[in-house]
């Protein structure tokens, strides 16, 4: 039963969407898109793995899911994002974490790049970095505009990149605002990063600015609980017969990212402005029932 509750926070909570598309149900019909994104949540919430356990991330590496956290797997992760008009990921999509600590989730994704020297960590400029990543955004709207989602300006830094050449972890994050924003807040992708010796690990949290700073703890230490496989740790490179990636660290906070952070603009936005409304769902819910009750007492003879 404890289990069950949780996994009900937790869908609820993350994803904001099982309260949302109940508070309509009370007054009007679901439309097509709504009742997709409910039984992509329900779903989600079948599918919801929670911890403390080890989550595999293919050969690559393990993610000591700690316990308060519960991890979607890639089926049903995509399945969620795809009905909310995201179009995530390539084969080195695992899933997605939540938490009812989280207003949003946190992405987790392999990208086989190769091995990505991190030499341009020791003299980068954060300035250019961010001039790289607005240039990459600006240039990337195109093909937002063509998949039907919402074009965006990146603000500015939430955090400078910051790189740990002893663990081989990069954070960095920046917000998000629609250029037809409607009224909606500004959205956060705090992105973390782990490199290995074929390639790294990315969990970037999706959120809003006024709860960021609440989230960054979690996430935290969520980058710290993945670790590569034996063999596949940056350590365990050589020269000899490994591949080298193409690009170097800047690239993953200029122009490579800004691809990446679209896919999930649009979703960040949605929880900027409906994360509260998770917050409230048993409130939510309880009212809505008792509108329902109130409504079948008044007809009863």
């Amino acid at each position: 039963m404890m289990i069950s509750a949780l996994r009900r926070s937790l869908v609820t909570l993350a994803l904001c969407l099982p309260c949302l598309s109940t508070a309509l149900a009370v007054d009007a019909p679901p439309t097509a898109a709504e009742a997709r994104i409910e039984a992509a949540a329900l779903a989600a919430q079948a599918a919801v793995q929670m911890g403390p356990r080890e989550i595999e991330l293919g050969d690559q590496g393990v993610l000591k899911l700690p316990e308060g956290f519960g991890f979607i797997p890639k089926a049903e992760a995509q399945a969620l994002m795809e009905a909310q008009g995201n179009k995530n990921g390539g084969k080195g999509f695992h899933g997605l974490v939540v938490s009812p600590d989280l207003a949003g989730f946190v992405a987790v994704e392999f990208t086989p790049a190769g091995y990505v020297k991190d030499e341009e960590a020791r003299d980068w400029n954060a300035d250019e970095l961010l001039k790289n990543l607005k240039d990459g955004t600006e240039a990337a709207n195109a093909e937002r505009r063509s998949r039907g989602l919402p074009e965006f300006n990146v603000v500015g830094w939430v955090e400078v990149p910051s790189y740990d050449p002893a663990t081989h972890r990069l954070v960095w994050s920046v917000a998000a605002r629609a250029k037809d924003p409607q009224g909606r807040g500004d959205g956060v992708n705090y992105n973390t990063y782990v490199l290995g010796r074929e390639g790294y690990f990315s969990m970037n949290l999706v959120t809003s600015m006024d709860r960021v700073e609440l989230e960054k703890p979690a996430t935290r230490e969520l980058l710290a609980a993945l670790t590569f496989n034996e063999g596949k740790r940056y350590a365990d490179f050589n020269a000899a017969t490994d591949r080298m990636a193409e690009y170097g660290l800047a690239a993953l906070v200029g122009g490579m990212a800004a691809k990446k952070l679209g896919l999930f603009a649009s979703l960040g936005l949605f929880v900027a402005k409906f994360w509260k409304v998770g917050l409230l769902a048993m409130v939510g819910l309880g009212a809505g029932a008792s509108r329902v009750l109130g409504r079948k007492k008044d007809t009863t003879p």
